[in-house]
């Protein structure tokens, strides 16, 4: 038996209102498959299995608002019958412990102080999402569930935009309050790759020109690679490095708020899949249809102000990633070069990162790896 739960898709989501399922029972699941659609406080999510099986019961009912972490639905397992689960959970319910969303809450350990500010706040801990080891609930994973209910409750009614700014804002004050920030800056001389992105724009059809920032998502994912410390997760109390390096884009909506969905893999990909890939992400990203993994697999975050921000950005670490890269507008700044001055477009790089994890010296290496990554425009296509 697989208990199919709802999946955290953020620090930032500790719940979701299920708008649809996309399965029945009887029908079969495999990895990756959309089974269910979930409006968060930013979108609607299409949400995917991590599973394989056979769907016995749908447990929650669409318009149900649910926790982080409550069953949804019970799938049956390879090789597993309706009829052999039937007798296992009539078997348990006759000793008198009953299969329920309760029992599984049940099983997560709390800790003395966290039951204690929990009963004292109100707080039901079925509803707190545990940061700590096995998923245990935490003294301040109950404030923060306290803060981002006195959040949500002090939002005006139907209004997503008041709640996207409340759980942002919940979640970056978390950040600033968990994580060591430390912040580095450098300079990036963007002479040689424009003019090479000219070249190679110019040789290529309208559809598939490719926009600066998707080189500098690029060179973000292949300095990573020499990098780790800064590709990965902080979790109870413990740094995890990734494997695979998916960057996470922080694309602002229309109607205000953000979101930062991730590129997968995006290190092993051409300029122009990753393109395609970014246009369609951010397309649908506006258009509030994006897919669980999109929002929970991030390693890091990049975020780009473009042409309309200002001259730097140093931005607040998404947990429970370790790092965030900031690009500022392109400026043309005198650059003095073998004893000589010229007039160059420039971006000035920024990194916030994990002192827990990292530190200043790993952090200003990176950023001068990516400078030097981006002066050999053509090594980033492949």
């Amino acid at each position: 038996m697989i208990e199919f739960t709802l999946p955290s898709m953020g620090a930032d989501m500790d719940e979701g209102t299920l708008l649809e399922w996309k399965i029945k029972p009887g029908d079969a699941v495999t990895k990756g498959q959309i089974v269910a659609i979930v409006d968060t406080s930013k979108a609607a999510v299409d949400i995917e299995s991590w599973y394989e099986g056979t769907v016995y019961e749908l447990i929650t009912e669409p318009g149900e608002k649910i926790p982080v972490g409550t069953p949804m639905a019970i799938f049956l397992e390879r090789g597993e019958s309706a009829s052999e689960l039937k007798k296992r959970t009539g078997a348990i319910s006759a000793a008198g412990s009953p299969l329920s969303v309760d029992a599984v809450a049940q099983r997560r350990k709390v800790s003395p102080a966290a039951r204690k500010h929990a009963h004292e706040c109100h707080v039901d801990l079925d509803s707190v999402v545990g940061s700590g080891p096995g998923g245990s609930v935490t003294y301040d994973d109950v404030e923060h569930a306290r803060r981002g209910a006195a959040d949500i409750r002090a939002a005006p009614a139907g209004d997503r935009l008041a709640a996207m700014r409340t759980v942002i804002a919940s979640a970056m004050e978390r950040s600033k309050r968990e994580i060591p920030h430390y912040y580095v800056s450098e300079t990036i001389p963007l002479g040689t790759a424009l003019k090479w992105l000219q070249a190679e724009n110019a040789r290529r059809s309208i559809d598939d020109r490719v926009l600066l920032a998707v080189l500098l998502l690029k060179a973000v994912a292949v300095t990573l690679k020499r990098f780790p410390e800064l590709n990965g997760f902080y979790r109870a109390g413990s740094f995890l490095s990734a494997s695979k390096t998916h960057v996470g884009v922080a694309i602002s909506l229309r109607h205000g708020g953000l979101v930062a969905p991730a590129l997968l893999d995006t290190e092993t990909k051409t300029l122009l899949q990753l393109m395609r890939e970014l246009a369609d992400l951010t397309k649908r990203c506006r258009a509030g249809s994006l897919r669980s993994s999109e929002l929970s697999e991030a390693t890091i975050t990049v975020t780009n102000l473009g042409d309309q921000g200002t001259c730097e950005v140093f931005g607040v670490i998404y947990p429970p990633q370790v790092a965030l890269v900031g690009f500022g507008r392109v400026i043309e700044r005198p650059w003095a070069h073998n004893g000589e001055v010229t007039i160059l477009p420039t971006v000035t790089a920024t990194l916030s990162a994990d002192h827990r994890v990292s530190d200043g010296h790993r952090g200003a290496l990176f950023l001068l790896e990516l400078s030097d990554a981006l002066q050999h425009p053509e090594e980033l296509d492949r």
